[in-house]
């Protein structure tokens, strides 16, 4: 297949990059430094080298940079965060189009660590910034690319539930996987728990810092794993480069079910799913529910042609970023809009209504109303209401409503 099919796993400590059907993978550390004589720039250890030698200014924690707002000054000239990183981003994604001798990418699948709007902003401009029309362009969390990982994989890894450990540089992370089986269709429910027993992989250079590591570890794995009946686990992460400090945990671990290790696991996981966006009918088949996704059915009673149905904004399992609809709607016998949102649960299900406080007051069926619906987070619905008069007879005004709603 011509073109690049490219997960990115983007975190302020390292960047991975696969492609799907590839072998060869990159693992940078996510810092970039200016030469100080030109305006030369390098990425990963060459930043570093040139950096130690006393000929470059680095900077690094560029998701932190640009989630703040943050700025930095090399060479005299102030960067904005996002400009850093739309220099990295073209300078990391050089590497594998000059390794497979190719310039197109047919979909890039940026994974995150924590999936926030400024965020998903922020990479769009920097796919315009790389000549990556939009519509390529995805961003899921490392808990929606854990679950793409593992439906990847042989049906006996997720028989049962399945989870992850992840140890990096800056946090310490797990993540659970478990799938229902229902009679229509299978829903995928996965979790992410940041672990407060997180510690620095520096203790990791003294026998004594191992043995406490691995007191960590296993007194987490025990917590964490009990009760629940596990087919596999992984461990990912930098942590978990060399496991001979993590003996008694490895034991816990390792009972009854399958360990893995595999440090492109959150990369690997994107780029299924970016090859998935190109088929006609995706091979994932099931409702996914996780951070990223909307974990409710947004729906509204509407009339049509004298039948009475629900009519579906958004659907449980939805990319809330890229979740947005628009509709038309004719006011009977109301001066209000209603939503119906079911969770996973339906006892749960509940009625939102948003009072047309300000719309004109008009004959019965004489007021339509343009309502538009988006996503702030997974849990945050914004809805607009605008009224749109009806024909010649009530022109439109300027009444509109905004209203956040908590799902």
């Amino acid at each position: 297949m011509d073109g690049l099919i490219i997960g990115l796993d983007l975190c302020d400590a390292y960047t991975r990059i696969c492609c799907h059907d590839r072998d060869k993978s990159w693992n940078f550390p996510t810092v970039i430094c200016r030469k100080k004589d030109d305006d030369v720039w390098y990425v990963g250890e060459e930043a570093y080298a040139y950096t130690l030698v006393g000929e470059g200014i680095i900077v690094d924690k560029l998701v932190k940079l640009v989630r703040k707002d943050g700025t930095a000054t090399l060479c005299g000239t102030k960067y904005e965060g996002i400009d850093l990183l739309k220099i990295y981003l073209k300078k990391i994604l050089e590497i594998p189009k000059e390794e497979f001798f190719c310039d197109e990418i047919k979909q890039l699948v940026v994974t995150l660590p924590k999936v926030d709007i400024k965020m998903m902003d922020a990479l769009m401009y920097c796919a315009d910034y790389l000549g990556i029309p939009r519509e390529k362009v995805h961003i899921m969390s490392h808990t929606e690319s854990f679950v793409y990982y593992v439906l990847s994989q042989k049906k006996e890894i997720w028989n049962n539930q399945v989870a992850v450990f992840d140890l990096s540089e800056d946090s310490f992370r797990y993540h659970e996987l478990k799938v229902q089986r229902g009679l229509r269709q299978m829903t995928v429910v996965a979790e992410e728990e940041i672990l407060e027993e997180s510690f620095n992989l520096d203790i990791l250079d003294t026998p004594s810092g191992e043995k406490l590591a691995d007191k960590i570890l296993n007194s987490c794995a025990e917590r964490l794993l009990q009760k629940k009946l596990f087919s596999t686990i992984f461990l990912t992460g930098k942590g978990f480069e060399r496991q001979n400090w993590a003996a008694e945990s490895m034991k816990l671990l390792c009972s009854r079910r399958k360990v893995y290790v595999d440090q492109e696991l959150f990369a690997r996981g994107a780029a299924y799913k970016g090859m998935d966006y190109l088929q006609e009918k995706t091979s994932y088949p099931f409702i996914c529910i996780c951070e990223g996704r909307l974990h409710s059915t947004i729906s509204m009673k509407v009339l049509h042609k004298e039948r009475e149905s629900q009519l579906i904004v958004a659907s449980a399992g939805d990319n809330w970023y890229e979740s947005r609809s628009s509709v038309d709607l004719i006011l009977d016998n109301q001066d209000y809009v209603e939503f119906l949102v079911t969770p996973m649960d339906p006892k749960q299900k509940r009625l939102v209504k948003i009072p047309l406080e300000g719309f004109p007051k008009r004959p019965n069926k004489t007021t339509r109303v343009g309502i538009s619906v988006g996503f702030l987070d997974e849990k945050t619905m914004a809805v607009v209401c605008r009224d749109k008069g009806f024909g010649e007879l009530f022109p439109a005004t300027d009444a509109m409503i905004r209203q956040e709603v908590m799902l």
